[in-house]
């Protein structure tokens, strides 16, 4: 038996889109005849990313996001999220779950004019598992070979076969739940082999390294500054309806606030405000400018187990009852949120209600630090990146102090952003805080991104050591029957969280944005990113604002 999806399934149907896409569809066609006529760029704050390489970041994806496409994207329509077909305009299934056909969308560029092909989706897998510094390699490693390639046996993806320029096949090792739905994540951009291999270790650091398929080319970047990203009228699933994007790199110290009032910003994320969000969120004035989206993620407290004491259980454990995370969750998110016991948080398919709650026990955490034998604590350090958030920061200062009532004596070391990124994906960091926001919406994009292999150990949780729940963490990608593999992912998530103490989690919550009037279309994303796609973000006319 095949399972054939084909585009027309996906809510292509609606008129505007059609429209859009029979605009584009030919090799003759005039792209930019639909393009919408607007007046200005949209203009929004944002951190700037370390680099713009889909493949050696895990986070600060709005560049990503803008300038390249994946061979599907996730959606979310009629209130559910849906995968749907985008550089792929069909994939097929074999009865057996191994091996995925998919012809790609016909006369698709990239924004330096190269068409395109099956060679350069092959070049990115092959990328995206070999290179040194891949960040998103779980998403191919389900894929014949990649292993063989990962420890250089082999210079060849096994599983990858070219049938012509549009067509190519995947076979996977051993049947994988979650690869289809891995495909839709930033880590998957496909990539133009010709202009990567030019651009080496400098891709994606600047705008002529940085080429894609997407609604967007990247034309500016100034360090510290922003980013400039201009309308792309010849992209092949239509314009974007907005001449371009102008985003601003946050600064601690700007004024956000006012700059959002004076027009200088279309849209602000409020957790960007610290206690400023309040003006917003509180009062009847700006309320209606305010959107809301759920995040699909968990903030957390990463503990290195490799570093004496936290090598200790009980250390760890201690660590946890000494939290009121109810209270730290106020001072970071105003308590809009609700408290999490595990890795899989609310809204994320698999999230456990039943997990036991992981009390505030400050007396206990005492005992178990004294049967350690730590009865006078320890010095400990808790990193953080200095493009954190303020209202984090001040809750890293309330969590030392809980911590000190117990003994421990944390001091906080704010570094700047790479050094961070760093010495963190080294596992030398002794302790750092989180958000991990969902790709797509399976538990394994969050068990296995920390504790699915002992690189990922290594750089997100911070050198958890148990081998045997990494291994398990993998095989539960090819349990076929989608309750076993649920049950298995909350085994594996009390034993890890709970019984390990591995990482504290802290809470999930809302994430806010305040959106200027002459703005139509924004909607935050299904997993509640601040990272953003804005092809479909259009600025109103003059004479439409207010309406």
């Amino acid at each position: 038996m095949k399972i054939r999806i084909k585009t027309a399934l996906y809510g292509v149907m609606a008129t505007a889109f059609c429209l859009i896409l029979s605009a584009c569809a030919g090799p003759a066609g005039d792209k930019s005849a639909s393009a919408p006529k607007t007046s200005a760029y949209l203009t929004f704050l944002d951190t700037e990313p370390a680099l713009a390489d889909p493949q050696r970041i895990s986070e600060k994806y709005t560049v990503v996001l803008n300038v390249f496409d994946r061979l599907a994207e996730e959606k979310v329509e009629d209130g559910r999220n849906r995968m749907v077909p985008s550089l792929a305009d069909s994939w097929e299934v074999s009865g057996d779950g191994l091996v995925y056909t998919f012809r790609l969308h016909p006369g698709v560029t990239f924004s330096n004019g190269a068409a395109l092909t099956a060679e350069d989706v092959e070049f990115t897998f092959h990328r995206l598992i070999s290179h040194p510094e891949s960040r998103n390699r779980d998403l191919a490693m389900s894929i014949l070979g990649a292993e063989a390639l990962r420890e250089k046996k082999t210079d060849k993806l096994a599983g990858f076969k070219i049938i012509d320029d549009l067509t190519f096949t995947i076979t996977l090792a051993y049947p994988c739940a979650t690869f289809l739905e891995g495909l839709t994540t930033p880590g998957a951009s496909i990539l133009d082999k010709e202009t990567t291999l030019k651009a080496g270790d400098a891709f994606g650091r600047t705008p002529e390294t940085t080429v894609g398929t997407g609604p967007f080319v990247l034309t500016e970047w100034t360090k510290y500054k922003g980013i400039v990203m201009k309308a792309n009228p010849k992209c092949w699933s239509g314009p974007p309806k907005c001449d371009g994007l102008s985003m601003h790199f946050y600064a601690e110290n700007s004024p956000l606030r006012q700059m959002f009032l004076n027009g200088e910003l279309d849209i602000l994320d409020l957790d960007k405000l610290g206690i400023d969000a309040e003006y917003f969120l509180r009062g009847d004035i700006y309320r209606k400018n305010v959107i809301r989206g759920h995040r699909v993620g968990i903030s957390y407290i990463a503990l290195n187990q490799s570093l004496p004491p936290l090598q200790d259980v009980r250390v760890r454990k201690a660590l946890q009852l000494a939290l009121d995370r109810k209270t730290l969750m106020q001072t970071a998110i105003s308590n809009r949120g609700i408290l999490e016991n595990g890795i899989f948080p609310r809204g994320l398919k698999g999230h456990n209600p039943g997990l036991p709650e992981i009390p505030f026990d400050p007396a206990k955490a005492r005992q178990l630090l004294q049967e350690a034998g730590y009865p006078g604590g320890f010095e400990l350090t808790i990193s953080y990146s200095d493009t954190t958030a303020q209202r984090v920061k001040e809750m890293l200062r309330l969590t030392a102090a809980m911590w000190k009532k117990i003994g421990v004596r944390a001091s906080l070391m704010e570094m700047e952003n790479r050094s961070f990124l760093n010495r963190r994906n080294h596992g030398e960091l002794a302790c750092y805080t989180g958000t991990w926001s969902a790709d797509y919406n399976d538990p394994d994009n969050f068990i296995s991104a920390f504790f699915g292999s002992r690189e990922n150990s290594l750089g997100r949780s911070l050198c958890y050591p148990d081998e045997a729940v990494m291994k398990r963490v993998v095989d539960a990608r090819s349990i076929v029957d989608p309750e076993a593999r649920i049950r298995e992912y909350r085994f594996l998530e009390k034993k890890i969280i709970q019984d390990d103490a591995a990482w504290i989690p802290l809470y999930s919550g809302y994430h806010f944005f305040a959106v200027n009037e002459r703005v139509n279309g924004f909607h935050v994303r299904w997993n509640g990113w601040s990272s953003n796609r804005y092809a479909d973000v259009s600025i109103k006319a003059e004479a439409d604002r207010g309406n």
